[in-house]
């Protein structure tokens, strides 16, 4: 027992000073270590630089590359007989190839009202099947003339006050764009 009591004095007795000085010297070589590792890494500022530089130049090569494809003579694809030309000649032939066309005239704006309002009233087809229980029937009365409708830009104020008293108008702006279908209970 006498082993037992001097193994209990030596594990509950203080730790020798040899002991604490080892644990601080092992703090002090891992702070070397890592002012050693972090030490040669590049600070903030400097950092910032050089990426702010390369990019700067990353963008002027590629301003110069855009210039260069904008105004210069290059092929595309030679079996083809597809060239590059410069933009400012592009346009130049461009210009020239529209001055020799007449301007065609633009056509009435079909509206939506107009549009669903032809395809009810056009005869169906042959193999379409008929209006059935759930389905409405279409209208037995034929277009007339679409009107133009008083919503277009360049119509004037007294062409819409005209548009809007005519019946064909009227009717147009009063009739379904399409009829609901009868629901049976």
């Amino acid at each position: 027992m006498a082993d037992v009591e001097s193994i209990r004095q030596i594990a509950h007795s203080r730790a020798p000073l040899s002991t604490w000085l080892g644990i601080v010297l092992l703090f002090a070589l891992f702070g070397v270590i890592v002012l050693a590792v972090i030490g040669p890494l590049p600070r903030g500022t400097d950092y910032e630089e050089t990426r702010a530089k390369k990019r700067i130049e990353n963008l002027k090569t590629a301003r110069e590359d855009a210039e260069k494809a904008l105004n210069s003579y290059a092929w595309i694809d030679k079996n083809k007989g597809v060239v590059r030309i410069p933009i400012s000649r592009a346009m130049e032939l461009t210009v020239a190839e529209l001055a020799q066309k007449k301007p065609a005239t633009a056509g009435p704006i079909a509206t939506p009202q107009a549009q669903a309002a032809a395809a009810s009233a056009s005869p169906a087809p042959a193999g379409s099947p008929k209006p059935g229980a759930g389905q409405p029937a279409a209208s037995p009365s034929t277009p007339g003339p679409v009107a133009a409708p008083a919503t277009q830009p360049a119509a004037s104020p007294a062409m819409q006050s005209s548009a809007a008293r005519s019946p064909a108008v009227q009717a147009t702006r009063s009739a379904p764009a399409s009829p609901a279908p009868a629901t049976t209970p």
